[in-house]
């Protein structure tokens, strides 16, 4: 079984963190990829076995376009896909006191185009431990997926995308 990771990253920090997710999966998934070199095919996401997504938040309070990634130009596409039963689980990075009342919103956006496309989303985690006011990006109680503040909370990243790991592990048979 192979997962892909693909990333947008503004400043660096969404790919870093997506390297820790693969250092956590090792051999059980692909090196991750910058969304941008795949711009033009994105049907290389139905050869995978499963996705990991992840997407910064960057253009705060917005309805679309939240992450300023090639994500935006993607979600349409994404949308018109048949990923019907695919394990699909999204993380995002973001800066919750900078943007308390936009923490992650991007996830939100991207969760939603995965599930039109029939995806089956899975990484929910706990809004326990997190400090913030508002995100758009929580769904019946819980985060869409694994949020990560490299700003003011990087202390934590690693035990996060640990935790996170183990539960996709068991939530895509892995």
């Amino acid at each position: 079984m192979t997962i892909g990771i693909y990333f947008g990253s503004q400043t660096g920090k969404t790919e870093m963190v997506c390297a820790k997710i693969k250092n956590e999966l090792g051999d059980l998934s692909a090196d991750p990829k910058d969304v941008s070199e795949v711009r033009g095919d994105i049907s290389q996401f139905l050869e995978m076995d499963g996705l990991i997504c992840a997407i910064p938040t960057w253009n705060t309070g917005e309805e679309e376009n939240r992450s300023g990634t090639a994500w935006d130009e993607l979600l349409e596409k994404i949308g018109n896909l048949d990923l019907r039963g695919k394990p699909v689980a999204i993380c995002g990075t973001g800066d919750a006191a900078g943007y308390a009342d936009n923490f992650v919103d991007a996830m939100e956006e991207l969760h939603r185009y995965f599930e039109k496309a029939g995806a089956k989303m899975v990484g929910y985690v706990s809004t326990d431990g997190y400090t913030f006011t508002g995100s758009k990006s929580i769904i019946d109680g819980k985060f869409c997926g694994l949020p990560v503040d490299e700003d003011g909370e990087s202390d934590q990243t690693e035990e996060r995308v640990k935790l996170w790991c183990t539960q996709l592990k068991s939530e895509m048979g892995l």
